[in-house]
């Protein structure tokens, strides 16, 4: 008996197929997309919403960078120092001290400019006014203005005066220099093909054109006067074979209008980039000598300056030396204004003749930042389909096989290019490719069965690179620069210490802190309050700002506040060494702190109520909608204020029990503040997030929170037996961020930190 026939072969792919119920590809395509559109939409939204970002985010800074210009002031202009290190506060501005940038976009945008940038700023000294010109990037033409702002404080404050050049082109670098009683500008005009020369009509408001000087495209051009005659610096574009930015030519002339004479030697410098050869800023003369700004520049706009002495300068002669030049700057990176690069520098005497002012500029990325962001994010949004298409592939849902018949040569005409032996050629080559890649398709379709647990697994591995992938993606495009930005209150900058009181057994806790806190744009520097054990060596604790460790005689929760003469700010963070939250939340709480210098500022609101009065967490604080205390051990205060009143006669008793206990210094705080206002003394400020240490620590004194609440609860009865009442001084704000407008007034410039002599030099220039 013959036996019937075997069925053929079912391939072990479409065995899998079978075993799979069939799904489309344009709903798989469908999910995937909306799924990881959702998770893109909840990662951007997973951020805090805050209502007052910081003062770059309301420019519009483009793939030119995020420039602001800052003020120096030193001795001379080998030693000039940013203008938070003399501890300078201004009426009305709440900074003390005033901190760099006094100049941003955020400021031009205020005054009814569209702006992107500032940068390349020159002064002009008239009177006892300051006038500061500058480049701003018009966010809406796309073109460099000339911009001006003065200031009557010797460069503590700065008004906006507005656009005051304004060309069909693109214009910068203002150099401003007066000629017999007039005020002459010369910009950059390189888009425009030449060099030209304005004059005030009303200065600083009105420019006319005096003439053009020379029909080149020169960038960065300068002109002074020395010895007798008068000479042109700048780079020219045009040459053939010019090393862009790193060229300079010279011309003289007896005049500033000309006719101008090139130097004998043209280019002085032709020659790379990162020699300074390009001008970045105003010459200057000192002890007799010239010296000429340059700036080196490297794979962007320009990273530093570079000063060089001039040893000859002649019609037919040129020699300059470099000579060391340091300007002290904050190494945070990203988090400081002028933490990527700067290109521009001018420094001037001062009309005293004691001083010396210096404007520079700066900014935080380098140069094509955001190009660089947008590129790797959207890299990261390709990786993303392709594996999005792979996964398809793989569970069946997407099965693609490119026809053969699509790559048929066409013979009815004969191509001008191919023969037909070459249209074969090329007609076998692309039915290899197209079959190899069909068979690579065959091999991955339907890989996973995704109706078992191991074929799950592998989707949700997938599914989770994939969700990853896509989160990363979108924090590059649409999540900014990375950078964690001051808060400015009225254009104005300011710093505070962040001070913590720790010991031996939490020196680990410490390391951390100082690391992580130290990069926070607005920490001058950090007191280390040590209260037993061998303290730290010099060098062992990682921080980019000074860290001064103040070792205490005895191990008391007192010392916290103890009058330190040394503190170079008015506000001082209190914060505990294993309490861990970002630099956005610190900068936040200095806003508000600001905004109300007389009161604490703090990120963990308490209540205490009851008969007898219970030590309550915020928990309980937010179910009875409100607190009346805020922990010292994260809260803002101004120290002079704060630890006067710690330290009063009044608070003797309390110190003493604060002792017995071990414990309840803030509590303590809490009860003087409010015993000596009638209005509000306590503010709460929500962070982001934020980690308790101590909950991982053995060494923390509020480890027990049972333990921990029933001695601040003893603490509250002894307490308010003495200073009165808390229940009665209650409030609520859950706001992220609070808005109010109060702030403290000062009558007048105080330097609060001792540079003799420069001090009297300050109190002299400032009154």
């Amino acid at each position: 008996m013959a036996s019937s026939p075997r069925p053929p072969a079912v391939p072990a792919a479409a065995q899998r197929r079978r075993l799979q119920p069939p799904t489309s590809a344009l709903a798989y395509l469908s999910a995937a997309v909306a799924f990881l559109v959702l998770a893109a939409v909840a990662f951007s939204r997973s951020g805090p919403r805050f209502p007052h970002p910081p003062a770059s985010r309301r420019c519009r800074p483009d793939a030119e960078g995020s420039w602001s210009a800052g003020v120096f002031i030193g001795d001379s202009p080998f030693s000039l120092q940013p203008i938070e290190h003399w501890g300078i506060s201004k009426a009305g501005g709440a900074a003390w001290p005033v901190a760099n940038p006094v100049v941003t976009c955020a400021d031009v945008e205020e005054a009814g400019f569209p702006s992107s940038f500032v940068a390349k700023p020159f002064l002009y000294l008239q009177g006892d006014a300051i006038y500061m010109f500058f480049e701003t990037k018009n966010s809406i033409t796309l073109q460099g203005d000339i911009a001006a702002a003065v200031s009557k404080d010797a460069g503590v404050t700065w008004q906006q005066l507005g656009v005051v050049l304004d060309e069909e082109w693109h214009i910068s670098y203002p150099y401003v220099f007066s000629y017999k009683n007039k005020v002459y500008m010369i910009p950059e005009s390189s888009k425009n093909g030449d060099l030209r020369l304005y004059h005030a009509l009303d200065f600083p408001f009105k420019w006319k054109l005096e003439k053009v000087l020379l029909k080149k495209p020169l960038v960065d051009s300068i002109i002074i006067n020395f010895q007798g005659s008068y000479w042109l610096l700048g780079t020219d574009l045009s040459p053939y074979g010019a090393k862009q930015s790193g060229k300079l030519g010279i011309w003289y002339s007896n005049s500033p209008f000309g006719p101008w004479i090139p130097h004998k030697h043209n280019p002085i410098h032709n020659t790379d980039t990162r020699l300074g050869a390009r001008n970045g800023g105003r010459p200057f003369i000192y002890n007799g000598n010239l010296y000429r700004v340059g700036k080196g520049l490297g794979g962007g706009s320009g990273h530093g300056i570079q000063v060089f002495k001039v040893e000859v300068l002649k019609s037919n002669e040129y020699k300059e030396v470099e000579v060391p030049f340091v300007i002290n700057k904050q190494l945070k990176g990203r988090n400081a204004w002028n933490g990527a690069r700067s290109h521009h520098l001018d420094v001037q005497q001062l009309p005293s003749g004691q001083l010396w002012i210096g404007v520079m500029d700066g900014d935080r990325v380098p140069s094509g930042d955001s190009v660089h962001r947008l590129t790797i994010g959207y890299m990261l949004y390709g990786v993303v389909l392709i594996l999005v298409l792979l996964l398809g592939g793989l569970i069946g849902a997407i099965n693609c096989a490119l026809p053969l018949r699509r790559c048929l040569p066409h013979t009815e005409k004969r191509s001008g290019l191919f023969n037909v032996e070459q249209r074969f050629f090329l007609y076998h080559k692309l039915s290899s490719l197209i079959s190899n890649l069909n068979k690579l398709g065959s091999l991955i379709v339907g890989r996973i069965n995704y109706v078992t647990w191991k074929g799950r697994v592998y989707v949700v591995i997938i599914m989770l690179i994939l969700v990853v992938l896509t989160c990363v993606g979108t924090h590059y495009i649409y999540g900014g620069n990375g950078a964690e930005e001051p808060y400015p209150i009225k254009g104005k900058y300011s710093q505070f210490t962040l001070l913590t009181m720790t010991y031996d057994a939490r020196l680990w806790n410490l390391k951390m802190f100082v690391e992580h806190y130290s990069k926070c744009p607005s920490v001058r520097d950090i007191v280390v309050v040590w209260n037993k054990g061998q303290p730290p060596a010099q060098g062992e604790l990682k921080s980019v700002v000074p860290v001064r460790i103040r070792v205490e005689d005895k191990n008391s929760l007192n010392n916290r506040f103890n009058i330190d003469s040394e503190i170079k700010t008015k506000a001082v963070m209190e914060l505990d060494d294993d309490i861990m939250m970002t630099c956005d939340d610190l900068e936040r709480g200095f806003k508000v702190w600001r905004e109300h210098p007389d009161r604490i500022i703090g990120y963990y609101p308490r209540l205490s109520e009851g008969s007898p009065l219970e030590y309550r967490s915020e928990k309980y604080a937010r179910q009875q909608g409100g607190y009346n205390m805020v922990l010292t051990g994260a809260a803002f205060m101004d120290h002079g204020l704060a630890f006067k009143k710690y330290w009063s006669k009044e608070a003797a008793v309390g110190r003493q029990i604060v002792d017995s206990f071990f414990n309840c210094e803030d509590v303590l705080l809490n009860f003087l503040f409010a015993n000596a206002s009638l209005t509000s003394t306590v503010e709460y400020v929500k962070p982001a997030w934020a980690i308790d240490m101590s909950k991982f620590s053995g060494v923390a004194i509020s480890r027990n929170t049972q333990t921990h609440y029933h001695i601040r609860s003893k603490c509250l009865a002894k307490f308010s037996e003495i200073y009165g009442n808390l229940t009665a001084k209650r409030f609520f704000n859950s706001r992220a961020l609070a808005i109010y407008g109060t702030i403290l007034n000062f009558n007048h410039v105080i330097v609060t930190r001792s540079h003799a002599p420069l001090e009297s030099k300050l109190e002299f220039l400032l009154q």
